[in-house]
């Protein structure tokens, strides 16, 4: 007999963002299994008299290995992560290592618990700079190679898309964020706005707005998400707003 096996977003990190379907998941579970910082996420209350399984940077084979382990031993197990599961998580490597797996692990009750994504959390401190279309790049070469990054940073730029930049920076990738300001600004106004946003709902929150032409790389830190305005994205007030084109629709003379 199997478990099941959930993969859960905690959202940004404040509890009171946390779904009450996830916080359900995670009061059912018999394990929870995350990267360390994420586990730390979780309410104590949810994780007391738990098998805890928790991994360091780097280590999202060995604990999505696991979890699926656990859950075919018949164990209630709960795979956490920050933001959405499905936004550059777990969600994705979970299905993959079932079909690699095949046989009971096919037959598991496997259900991904939607999270409220970081880029929603950012959007909200910065004002509503996601009211148009976007796209959002992860700058890490990891997984990626970063001839594809490059690429994909072009096209959003020449398309006037308002850009979320997932992973603008680490101790070891610091050259990758001002390359990638450089090639989106070569289709900006030095004047569009950039929100950076630390932290989103945690006790370190930092919201900074600046201009591509004024933006410093020093602000930006690995637990940061980086939203690029486009051609019509501007400031009301302290705010980043890029108009949905209402006011243009039903303000006209």
């Amino acid at each position: 007999m199997t478990g099941w096996l959930k993969v859960v977003g905690l959202g940004p990190g404040d509890a009171a963002l946390q779904t009450p379907q996830a916080t359900e998941a995670l009061r059912q579970a018999d394990v929870i299994v995350g990267y360390t910082l994420y586990v730390a996420l979780v309410p104590e209350e949810l994780k007391a008299g738990k098998t805890i399984v928790s991994t360091g940077m780097m280590g999202e084979m060995a604990r999505c290995e696991a979890a699926l382990d656990h859950a075919l031993q018949g164990r209630n197990t709960a795979v956490v992560c920050s933001g959405d599961p499905g936004i550059y998580a777990m969600a994705g490597l979970i299905f993959e290592l079932v079909a690699e797996q095949g046989g009971n692990a096919t037959e598991l009750d496997l259900e991904i618990i939607a999270g409220i994504p970081a880029l929603s959390a950012a959007a909200a401190l910065l004002g509503a700079p996601l009211m148009h279309d976007f796209a959002c790049i992860s700058l890490s070469d990891l997984l990626t190679p970063w001839e594809v990054i490059e690429r994909r940073l072009e096209a959003a730029g020449s398309a006037d898309f308002v850009i979320v930049l997932y992973n603008p920076k680490s101790k070891k990738r610091d050259w990758q964020l001002p390359r990638a300001l450089e090639i989106v600004a070569s289709h900006r106004d030095k004047a569009t706005p950039v929100g950076i946003v630390q932290q989103a709902n945690r006790e370190a929150q930092a919201v900074i707005t600046t201009t591509i032409g004024a933006f410093n790389p020093d602000d930006v830190d690995m637990l940061s998400i980086v939203i690029i305005g486009n051609a019509s994205t501007r400031m009301i007030g302290s705010r980043m707003v890029t108009p949905r084109g209402y006011m243009a629709k039903y303000r006209t003379s």
